[in-house]
């Protein structure tokens, strides 16, 4: 087993890359960063992990200095980013990889979107819109985190293509303010919704199907009220074997190349301040755009 407790990262990181080519589970023995304030916290070697795709187990301590870490290759393959699903409106549908994914237990996503609930003073809105609510996760969270009676106050709208994905949201809900629509929201305009105070979108916009910038635009324009406001999260990340990996991935690139998701995200927010919001971005693998209406 090899001792990595003197290696620069570079050497370190060298030696995975090397390694894993051959390895889908490895162990090496560090310094114990408890014991050495000058040797790599465990929050590097998490960091390092991810960066190779591999997931970081336990570790193991051997003595008072040194521990073992192990190494876990991640499946590439295990991604609903490559899944192949026959029918398009059910991508995201109960049976697919997708569906499992629970952004509310990942932390870097759950205190961005707080925090973007709070800015715009959730608990204040009447009108709420969600462009590819799924299975209702956005929902959940603002149940959790208002409570029941200021939830109940609220009316609630999210709209999916996915028929499975909706049931299951549905179930989660019985409350008479809160709906759901299947549709393309390419389409939304025969739906013939009120005009939102709150429109919420997390991940939707990128899709391939929609024209984002007109999109964009009109959904401002047409479907937000005057002092509405806006959450938008743009994915900077990847779902790949349970877990979430940082860094957009753009085709041709075989590593996280991130010109088009920030290409996206500043014309939102160019758009939106023209439009007299005030916008923050936040967040990290998810970034998020909260945009609220600057009053005169």
């Amino acid at each position: 087993m090899k001792n990595l407790s003197n290696l620069s990262l570079l050497s370190i990181t060298n030696w995975l890359e090397n390694i894993l080519k051959t390895n889908d589970n490895i162990s090496f023995i560090i310094e114990n960063p408890d014991n050495n304030k000058n040797a790599l916290g465990f929050k590097s070697w998490v960091n390092l992990a991810e960066l190779h795709y591999c997931k970081m187990l336990t570790p193991e301590k051997i003595s008072k200095s040194e521990i073992i870490l192990h190494f876990k290759k991640l499946n590439q393959k295990e991604s609903f980013h490559i899944e192949n699903i026959q029918k398009r409106e059910e991508k995201y549908g109960v049976q697919s990889k997708f569906f499992n994914i629970d952004k509310n237990r990942e932390p870097t996503f759950l205190l961005a979107y707080k925090k973007a609930l709070e800015s715009v003073k959730i608990e204040e809105r009447k009108e709420v819109l969600n462009l590819g609510i799924n299975k209702a996760d956005e929902f959940e969270f603002i149940r959790e985190l208002i409570g029941e009676n200021s939830f109940n106050r609220i009316s609630f709208r999210g709209i999916d293509h996915s028929q499975t994905a909706l049931e299951y949201a549905k179930k989660r809900f019985s409350n008479e303010n809160v709906k759901f629509y299947r549709h393309d929201i390419n389409t939304i305009s025969q739906l013939n919704l009120p005009k939102a105070d709150l429109i919420i979108s997390i991940g939707t916009l990128q899709s391939p199907t929609i024209n984002y910038k007109p999109f964009l635009m009109s959904l401002v324009q047409e479907y937000l009220a005057i002092n509405g406001a806006l959450i938008l999260a743009f994915p900077n990340s990847r779902w790949i074997d349970g877990e979430l990996i940082y860094g957009a991935k753009a085709k041709n690139y075989n590593y996280s190349e991130m010109s088009l998701l920030f290409n996206d995200v500043i014309f939102a927010k160019k758009y939106l301040q023209q439009k007299k919001f005030r916008v923050t971005l936040t967040g990290r693998e998810y970034i998020f755009i909260t945009a609220t209406k600057i009053n005169n």
